[in-house]
């Protein structure tokens, strides 16, 4: 579930007892040099230890690499890099951190096996909900998109990968996939093993003030007395004399490794705050890094502070949280919180606008004390296609990949929903988590979305009329295979024009056919058996 809010902590069982340990962590995130080539969001892990270094706890991680597996996806390590880039597991982003904690998960490539190809088959590859479509620098329409920071396109296919067994990795695998029939059996397992989504949220805005906020887990042992809080943060493309293509080229030898730039700049760094956890309430600063990680991720060892970082630069280097006007560049406050009551169901949740393929949702915000008292923690929302969301099925349901705020207590907010289908009745079930780990009731909506507008085509006709259904997987290939093929050279687009002039009309001869159905399968086959051998 994605989480706006810069308010994060592990949502836990109900709670055992009334009282928990709370643990604000304040900073300002530093806005990238205005001289960089590419602008990239900070990347940022807390993790608390003992102070013999041990690993207690991850408190919180950017959902890059908490929910969409920055660290452990296809391709290799060194890939070229870009806004919304798809590929290349990135284990120098948090090396420290990832060596620190103790799970371990198997290696995701290519299900093709080649880890050096940013090019894969159609039949291999299924709709990407998240990253963009790799781009060439050097074409100005693609540098138009890569300053905007927009992809190129809203139609985008990528290769999910597959586990390979033989090879562990230190990062967990994405968390935000419905396996479909082009990926691997390894894609459902992605979400069971990655728990670090239960932690992760979106990347604090550069330049303004942000606030993690963690509620140790009632049954996670943690007496009162000395930790370490220890933060890593990273940003890909921060270059400087010591970090830079030169340094850390392009890899050669690759199909199309003119796509994209190099991306390794400086490598990660350490800050770290020693606190106290007890009855008292504290407040613990620190102003300088400790040290860096390795540049390529291979180990987990902190490199002293020398000359090679950046340390008087706004964004770069030791600089990307910035000192703010109180001294500091992180801040920790402990107390202990004495909450007894959870918060209420979400109320008036209702659709306020429904289209053929979006939904926008409201309700009015609880309170973490009942429906009055501050903001809650975090929510949990989950969605379902054809039947209704229960207390039963909750749990059990996809998560809802949209972006809910948290805000005050009554006051509205809003859900808005992409990427569904027409005419199809969907529920969605959400509840509120407080500081203290008190969870709410569940509020559900169910609704259906619009026909398509008059004169909005997208379904392939004579395929739908064909396979029964505009959903039917071969019918989706072929729209996949008219939108990043067909629609982009001009003889492509004229095909497509006198399809979409002649196609309805034979569409409905079709549909009302058994015997012209299965003659346009018989036809349509080979030409999806060929599409689907097609790389993109």
């Amino acid at each position: 579930m994605r989480r706006l809010a810069l308010l994060i902590a592990l949502v836990a069982a109900p709670a055992q007892a009334n009282v928990c340990k709370v643990a604000n962590l304040d900073f300002l995130p530093g806005e990238q040099p205005v001289d960089a080539p590419m602008r990239f969001p900070l990347q940022i892990v807390a993790w608390i230890e003992d102070p013999a270094g041990n690993y207690v706890d991850t408190i919180y991680i950017t959902q890059e690499t908490g929910t969409y597996g920055l660290g452990n996806r296809p391709g290799r390590f060194d890939f070229n890099s870009a806004p919304g880039w798809p590929y290349g597991r990135r284990i120098s982003v948090f090396p420290v951190w990832s060596h620190k904690q103790p799970l371990t998960f198997p290696e995701v490539v290519f299900q093709d096996g080649l880890d050096d190809n940013l090019s894969h088959q159609l039949m291999q590859s299924s709709r990407e909900l998240h990253y963009c479509r790799p781009m060439n620098y050097g074409d100005s329409g693609d540098k138009i998109s890569w300053d905007t920071g927009s992809c190129a396109s809203t139609l985008v296919n990528t290769d999910k990968g597959v586990f390979d067994e033989s090879v562990q990795s230190h990062y967990p695998p994405r968390n935000d996939t419905v396996p479909v029939k082009e990926d691997s059996p390894s894609v459902a397992m992605y979400s069971m093993l990655n728990t670090f989504d239960a932690v992760s949220g979106a990347t604090p805005a550069s330049g303004a003030p942000a606030q993690v906020t963690w509620t140790a887990p009632f049954d996670l042992p943690l007496p009162d007395g000395n930790y370490v809080l220890v933060v890593e943060v990273a940003r890909e493309n921060d270059m400087n004399q010591n970090y830079n293509p030169t340094a850390f080229p392009s890899p050669v030898g690759i199909p199309y490794g003119d796509y994209g730039v190099p991306y390794r700049g400086q490598p990660s760094v350490i800050y770290k705050i020693p606190f106290t956890f007890d009855a008292t309430d504290r407040v613990a600063t620190t102003t300088d890094y400790v040290g860096y990680g390795d540049p390529d991720g291979l180990d987990g060892n902190i490199r002293p502070p020398d000359g090679t970082i950046t340390s008087t630069q706004v964004g770069s280097g030791a600089g990307r949280l910035q000192l703010t006007t109180g001294g500091y560049r992180l801040r920790l406050q402990t107390h202990v919180e004495d909450d007894s009551l959870a918060p209420v169901a979400p109320q008036n949740l209702a659709p306020v606008e429904l289209k053929s393929t979006s939904a926008t949702l409201s309700f009015i915000a609880p309170g973490d004390d009942g429906a009055a008292g501050k903001r809650v923690r975090t929510y949990e929302a989950h969605m379902r296609v054809g039947d209704a969301i229960t207390d039963a099925n909750f749990a059990s349901s996809p998560p809802l990949l949209a972006t809910v705020e948290i805000g005050d207590a009554g006051t509205e907010t809003f859900i808005d929903l992409s990427g569904l289908l027409p005419l199809t009745t969907y529920s969605v079930g959400i509840r509120a988590t407080d500081d203290c780990s008190n969870i709410g009731p569940i509020a559900t909506v169910t609704f259906t979305t619009t026909d398509r507008a008059s004169g909005e085509v997208d379904a392939c006709f004579i395929a739908t009329a064909a396979y029964g259904s505009v959903m039917a997987n071969d019918v989706d290939m072929l729209r996949r295979f008219r939108d990043m093929f067909l629609q982009h050279s001009a003889l492509g687009e004229l095909a497509v024009e006198g399809y979409y002039t002649f196609g309805p009309a034979l569409a409905q001869a079709v549909g009302e056919s058994d015997l012209l159905r299965a003659t346009a399968r018989r036809f349509l086959d080979p030409v999806v058996a060929k599409v689907e051998r097609l790389k993109f």
